[in-house]
């Protein structure tokens, strides 16, 4: 939403909805109360240059009470679904999506009409999705829909249309139930993508699909090949499952004559192996949409154009910085720092000594994270902990306080 790394805008950890969760060695001024309305999201931009901003499904943008918890304080026209909560409280429609049973607390909003129905929690935020573009079309508007599915956060509850597929998996009833989360979202995509086929706009649309976590799959702990498999970790953890994530940019119809494929091609059935992060969706969105960020506005992504194209685009930046100095978590108060084919983890250790510890891995001769080579490399530790510390420095990030 910001463009901005999470150490600028200072969002270190996920906002748990009715209290600080700064955590015992986080630091006081960590911005937990997350967007607000004077931040130039690019919705908001979008909405200042004529799109109908279209929310459904998770928000999680701030908590209780801040202007994030909803969507329509922070640039969306509309929004179904989304306040303060992250996961859901239940995805039966059965169980009124937590009202009826299920986690009231994590209950989610405005979805009253499938209470007491079949219609699976995905299911429903996708038939929601269908009528607000709808209202779009008939005005005659380009919209924009930031669709974000709750699945497949848990509870891993299943989704019995699909469960036979993956009985007797002897990944257990967990696992399967996953599984079933997994391909429910896949319908909706391919529910969408008919969809707008249907109302005449696939030329016209692009589409990202990404995930916003690595995997969380229950298939081993935080530091096992499991969940991500074959890399390491899980959402969460500071190895590369816990921040790779799926990407497919592509129109949703592809048109080689159509104005506005035009002028942003996107290859076909190609592979991009540069690294791009979620931070350059802002600029990305914005240049497709001719809409130029504010002036003065720190962004540390950068357009995909070049790169979606197929090409190599030498001037995109090649480092990457994940600062959470925060704890309780599946891994604590860490920060990782990757630049070419190197990657640093850099712990804190407020909790114990307070005296830091790093791994080094080449991510190129080692792309599982098996064997630690900072003994091996010490020259290169130690000028990837300087080059973190600079980047750390140009965003003013915070750090565990003792």
């Amino acid at each position: 939403m910001t463009g901005q790394n999470a150490a600028r805008h200072r969002t270190t950890n996920w906002i748990n909805s009715e209290s600080n969760n700064r955590t015992t060695y986080g630091p006081h001024d960590w911005n937990w109360k997350g967007l607000n309305g004077t931040m130039p999201v690019y919705p908001k931009l979008l909405q200042e240059a004529g799109y109908r901003t279209i929310h459904v499904g998770k928000a999680h943008f701030g908590c209780i009470g801040s202007e994030g918890e909803d969507p329509r304080n922070v640039g969306f026209d509309v929004n179904i679904g989304g306040n303060s909560i992250g996961q859901p409280g239940s995805y039966y429609g059965e169980w009124g999506y937590g009202w009826l049973k299920g986690n009231q607390s994590r209950a989610v909003p405005g979805l009253e009409k499938y209470h007491g129905s079949d219609v699976f929690l995905t299911d429903a935020l996708t038939l929601e999705a269908e009528a607000e573009m709808t209202k779009a079309i008939q005005e005659g508007k380009p919209f924009y829909l930031n669709m974000s599915h709750y699945a497949v956060h848990q509870p891993f509850e299943a989704d019995q249309r699909y469960l036979n597929k993956y009985k007797d998996s002897g990944k257990g009833h967990m696992a399967e139930a996953f599984a079933t989360l997994v391909e429910g979202m896949d319908k909706s995509l391919g529910d969408l993508m008919q969809y707008l086929e249907e109302q005449g706009v696939a030329e016209n649309t692009l589409i990202l699909f990404l995930g916003d976590n690595g995997g969380d799959a229950p298939l081993g702990g935080p530091a096992d090949y499991g969940s991500s498999a074959p890399l390491r970790g899980k959402k969460g953890s500071e190895y590369e499952g816990g921040v790779r994530v799926p990407f497919i940019a592509a129109w949703a119809k592809p048109d080689a004559k159509n104005k506005f494929q035009k002028k942003y091609p996107i290859a076909q059935n190609a592979v991009q192996l540069q690294q791009g992060t979620v931070m350059d969706l802002y600029p990305t969105i914005l240049s497709v949409a001719h809409v130029k960020p504010p002036k003065h506005y720190a962004l540390d992504g950068a357009d995909l154009k070049k790169l979606f194209q197929g090409k190599e685009d030498k001037k995109h930046r090649d480092d990457f910085l994940m600062h959470f100095p925060h704890g309780e978590h599946r891994a604590n108060y860490f920060t990782t720092y990757r630049k070419g084919d190197w990657k640093l983890i850099y712990y804190y250790h407020p909790e114990t000594t307070g005296i830091p510890t790093w791994k080094l891995y080449n991510l190129k001769d080692d792309p599982y994270e098996k064997t630690e080579v900072s003994a091996e490399y010490p020259e290169k530790t130690a000028s990837m902990i300087e080059q973190m510390k600079d980047r750390l420095k140009e965003e003013n990030a915070l750090y565990p306080e003792e």
